[in-house]
């Protein structure tokens, strides 16, 4: 078994799991209007710090505040960093910085596949976890945004100048975001109540097109198959979708759910509230999705939900926990 016995979050709708739980139980949104935030870039809206972070020190924060209500032996735990553009496009450097922050002395583990990083990163540690290597895995998220992430995505005419809209027919593209969050999953309860269990997960990759998606939902289907193996669709409680806001990303979700008979399950949709915090999507929006479902939030009793992420080249990768 593989428990999670820790998470954190902090974005800027604040600080720790319970505040970002209240912001989007209270329909708050970290989205903002920004028109001179990065020289020479056009106006755009996203959810960013109103005070820049810095990338280690925030990842870090983090880690601390998951750590703070569990036990993990710092000899037997892999530190997992996800992100998808790093600190300053280095990858491993400020990996080894967060793992030697805690004195961790074994090789930390940089998971960057685009925006499936966060799901990629937990499905690294279940594996790294069940082959008995470790038995704790730090997994941390992180991206923070910049004028070369931003005027990268306007390139690719991918961003809405307003709060994104996803599945909506009207939807005019994405909203960029920052966040670091950090999930801790072990091998052992150690006297404590787990907050979930992770129980399968899966990659796949399309390989439809360097930046568009599989117009048959290929690759997340496949992914949506594999975790639902041995479990029925009317089984799971509720899908955190991608939902990006991007025309062609939700249709290909939408394809893919209903290929793999959820179409009617409950969906999670987290981008209008925290914007597409990139790396730390996958670890932001677990607990997010994870918490609001297994405290009841929904009403009907199940106690299995599906995360699933896409991203650019064509990646897909999905995950379904339980209580």
């Amino acid at each position: 078994m593989i428990y999670c016995v820790g998470h954190s979050i902090i974005s800027p709708l604040g600080e720790g799991t319970e505040a970002n739980i209240e912001a989007v139980k209270a329909g708050r949104s970290g989205l903002k209007h920004y028109t001179e935030r990065f020289a020479d870039v056009e106006p755009f809206c996203a959810s960013l710090f109103d005070t820049p972070q810095e990338f280690v020190p925030l990842c870090i924060k983090s880690v601390k505040m998951a750590m703070d209500n569990s036990s993990i032996n710092n000899d037997q735990t892999v530190f997992i960093l996800s992100t998808a553009k790093g600190d300053h496009l280095d990858l491993y450097t400020p990996a080894q910085q967060i793992a030697a922050s805690f004195g961790n002395r074994n090789q930390p583990i940089v998971v960057s596949n685009a925006c499936t990083s966060g799901v990629s990163a937990q499905i690294t540690a279940m594996r790294l976890l069940q082959s008995g290597m470790y038995q704790h895995a730090v997994v941390v998220g992180c991206d923070l945004q910049s004028r070369f992430i931003v005027s990268g995505f306007q390139a690719f005419k991918a961003l809405s100048n307003e709060p994104c809209t996803p599945f909506d027919p009207n939807r005019k593209g994405l909203n960029l975001g920052e966040a670091a969050a950090t999930i801790i999953y072990s091998r052992q309860q150690n006297g404590q109540q787990p907050y979930w269990t992770l129980k399968a997960g899966s990659i796949h990759n399309d390989a439809n097109h360097i930046s568009a998606p599989s117009r048959t939902g290929e690759g997340a289907y496949l992914c949506l198959k594999d975790v639902l193996n041995g479990v029925q669709p009317e089984e799971i409680a509720l899908i955190g979708v991608h939902g990006t806001g991007t025309l062609y990303n939700d249709d290909m979700e939408r394809i893919a759910l209903q290929r793999a008979g959820l179409a009617d399950i409950p969906m999670s949709i987290l981008k209008p509230y925290f914007g597409h915090t990139m790396g730390a999507a996958g670890v932001l929006e677990t607990i997010i999705c994870a918490e609001m479902a297994f405290r009841s939030t929904l009403s009907n009793g199940k106690t299995r939900i599906i995360k699933i992420l896409s991203g650019f080249g064509g990646v897909n990768a999905a995950i379904r926990i339980e209580r």
